[in-house]
């Protein structure tokens, strides 16, 4: 699947006004549906989706029949997509619960909370599936033809165009609203493919906050921090919307105004965020054939009141989640190794070094290495990915079946048994290709970059 946004523009605010309220209409579906499977025991996705027909033919929500009907399903389907994750993390198969489904679907049970369904306060997007909407010829265009008749808005697109899909290739079409405007987004049908060429290289990184992530060569990408960036001018614009909020007052229009440059602030740290993580991680994925990563738990990370800024600036999951798509895209092995010990044990010897994270340096009494901290930590990790993959091809490792995190190859994947932070195993490699998988097993880490290591001498 391929999702392709375009921003919608040349329309009037009348048009966006009625996008809004189909927006609410949807909200309005998806909340009722939430309360209707609180309130009776035993409700299906099958029951949501009656619920919905239902809803049209109340007299007392008649703006419920102004939303296409399959626009309400959507709503419907995301009412019970919370309610099914809250059975999964629960521990609880799914087999009664979702009648177009064969095998049942259920997963250990998570510590801590357990994600109970909550009721949407503003939510931003209303999604069509195959009606409600018009493409016009050049794709340049779309009318929304449901009980609202949103009208017509031009398709602006930087990247791509719809020109080269068909209608029959759309799936779905999202309109999202954002701070700067209103956003359309098609999910295509399209399996998309990159050719990789064969680099010879392997490499495990390191992830952080001096460095964005530092590789098992020593190479460093910079950690921009756009957040601390945006501080200043971000503290001033909150000031002036803190001076225009009156309590349990009409807000004015200018306290809305500068409501919407606020957003428009942070939207624009999100999506150089994102951004910088989508450049890395195609970086990473076309220089090397092999890369491996440490599986950091952020959700626990950012309990560090000290750090937890600093942490969610850096943007480390996003990141990982951008590297695990290029490299399906790619056809190239990406590995999540567990994070425990791997920037105290040394590199060369193995002794287990202890220090604190305001040291930088890593020094071992034992073989006199000296190394940067981060740089050490990925070559212990690209040496841990190694083993791994090393395990899997001489058959001494156990599959299981849970989610992929990266391929390569022919479309069927095994995964090795190796639990990561969040006590899944990570690493997916495909049944062919074993002569690739070999010669990166066996190239590793040459004896000559461990002669390169420098040594201290012991005074």
């Amino acid at each position: 699947m391929l999702v392709v946004e375009a921003k919608l523009k040349n329309g009037t605010p009348e048009q966006y006004q009625k996008l809004d309220e189909a927006i609410r209409t949807s909200q309005f579906v998806r909340n009722t549906c939430v309360r209707y499977w609180m309130d009776n025991k035993g409700i299906t996705r099958n029951d949501l989706q009656k619920l919905c027909s239902t809803l049209a033919k109340n007299k007392d929500t008649p703006w419920v029949t102004l939303l296409n009907s399959q626009a309400r399903q959507s709503a419907a389907d995301r009412a019970w997509q919370s309610i099914n994750r809250f059975y999964q993390n629960c521990g609880a198969p799914t087999r009664h619960l979702m009648a177009h489904v064969a095998a049942p679907s259920s997963r250990a049970k998570i510590s801590g909370k357990k994600g109970f369904p909550k009721f949407k306060k503003y939510s931003r997007s209303v999604e069509y599936k195959l009606t409600g909407y018009k493409l016009s010829d050049d794709r340049r265009k779309i009318k929304f033809s449901d009980g609202f008749k949103a009208g017509e808005f031009d398709l602006w697109c930087s990247q791509r165009t719809l020109v080269y899909y068909s209608e029959q290739q759309i799936r779905r079409v999202r309109v999202v609203r954002r701070a700067d405007g209103c956003y359309c987004q098609f999910l295509i049908d399209v399996e998309r493919q990159e050719n990789h060429e064969p680099t010879g290289q392997v490499t495990g990184i390191d992830l952080g906050l001096k460095e964005f992530y530092t590789d098992a060569q020593g190479n460093t990408v910079d950690n921009l921090r756009y957040l601390r960036r945006s501080e200043k001018r971000l503290k001033k614009a909150q000031r002036r919307l803190s001076k225009r909020f009156r309590k349990g007052k009409k807000q004015s229009n200018n306290y809305h105004k500068q409501r919407v440059k606020v957003a428009k602030l942070h939207l624009k740290v999100s999506r150089q965020r994102e951004d910088k993580a989508i450049k890395d991680a195609l970086a990473l994925v076309q220089s090397n054939d092999l890369v491996v990563y440490e599986a950091l738990k952020v959700r626990n990370l950012v309990k560090n009141r000290k750090l937890s800024k600093s942490i969610s600036d850096a943007s480390w999951y996003q990141f990982t989640e951008w590297l695990n798509y290029f490299a399906k895209i790619y056809r190239i092995v990406c590995i999540a190794v567990p994070p425990h010990f791997t920037s105290q044990d040394c590199s060369v010897c193995g002794t287990r070094v202890q220090k604190s994270l305001s040291t930088r340096t890593h020094q071992c009494p034992n073989c006199k290495t000296v190394l940067d901290r981060d740089h050490n930590a990925a070559i212990n990790i690209l040496k841990k990915g190694l083993k791994y993959l090393g395990e899997h091809l001489n058959g001494t490792v156990v599959h299981t079946e849970t989610r992929a995190s990266a391929v390569l190859g022919s479309p069927q994947v095994e995964q090795l048994a190796y639990p990561n932070a969040l006590g899944e195993s990570d690493l997916w490699v495909l049944n062919g290709n074993v002569e690739n998988l070999s010669r990166l097993v066996e190239q590793g880490i040459s004896n000559s970059d461990v002669e390169r290591i420098p040594r201290y001498n012991a005074v």
